[in-house]
């Protein structure tokens, strides 16, 4: 206490001037109009900063329960969309459901190098399993190739073991999408004939002579292209919708008819 009061009394004229100086600015602003609007003005704009830079805080802390809640809303519409169910009303029996769809998080991407993989957060526990594709907003993305109990090894489209059957939108012309290990935004279409009519700027998609992607799902847009005479087959380069070094949120799309075909193309194949 002794040591509050000391210091009181070392500075007693500069509060005693804080002090005047305050009283000043009251009568000042009571007895002014222009100041006293002044002042007002002031201190609305203070403390409209203050509120304004406050939200702004609490909606960074939110950004991840929005984006949660925007995973969420994506994953109930491409379960949807998948299995072209409406988008609002009646619903399917699950026992007619051909696609399911589980959202999960890339924890560890690679696309440098000649075979590139990614990580994801869902394993055996969440009914992963190999073979099942991943995608996201913007188009396909790999094929998962090891599983454990928490985690994923995806096998990313950027590998030179990659092949997915794909398409030219909206024709039945489709081919191999294979990657070349060259540029990672841009991979490979082969074995589309020369009859084929192309254009630069043409949308690729997934095809549908694959037992694990959905037909339709985007991959990118004709880049270039050239014949290969030798084989009378195009040679074309697919710019990625997909920007591959910048991928977070994931979804794996889970066949559930795949065994059922395998199992009959596979019988199919010994009788022959």
């Amino acid at each position: 206490m002794q040591r509050i009061i000391n210091f009181i009394l070392e500075y007693r004229n500069a509060f005693l001037y804080a002090f005047l100086a305050l009283v000043s600015l009251i009568f000042t602003l009571r007895s002014h109009s222009y100041h006293q609007s002044k002042f007002f003005n002031s201190s609305k704009w203070i403390s409209g900063s203050v509120y304004n830079a406050s939200s702004n805080i609490k909606d960074y802390f939110k950004l991840r329960e929005e984006n949660e809640r925007l995973a969420t809303e994506n994953q109930r519409l491409r379960y949807q969309l998948f299995n072209r169910l409406p988008m609002v009303g009646r619903t399917l029996d699950s026992s007619n459901i051909d696609y399911e769809v589980i959202f999960a998080r890339v924890t560890k991407n690679s696309f440098a190098s000649p075979r590139n993989y990614l990580t994801i957060d869902k394993g055996l526990k969440d009914s992963i399993k190999q073979d099942m594709g991943v995608i996201t907003t913007k188009g396909i993305l790999g094929i998962v190739e090891n599983t454990s109990q928490n985690y994923a090894i995806v096998q990313s489209i950027l590998n030179t073991k990659s092949i997915i059957n794909a398409k030219i939108k909206n024709t039945n012309y489709f081919g191999s999408l294979i990657w070349d290990a060259k540029k990672y935004d841009v991979v490979q279409l082969i074995d589309i004939p020369r009859l084929v009519p192309l254009t630069v700027g043409d949308t690729i998609v997934t095809g549908a002579m694959s037992s694990i992607f959905p037909e339709n799902i985007p991959i990118g847009v004709i880049k270039k292209y050239d014949l290969n005479q030798a084989k009378s087959f195009y040679n074309i380069d697919i710019a990625l919708f997909n920007d591959m070094a910048n991928i977070k949120n994931v979804y794996i799309i889970k066949n559930r008819n795949k065994a059922e075909v395998l199992e009959l193309e596979k019988s199919t194949n010994d009788v022959e």
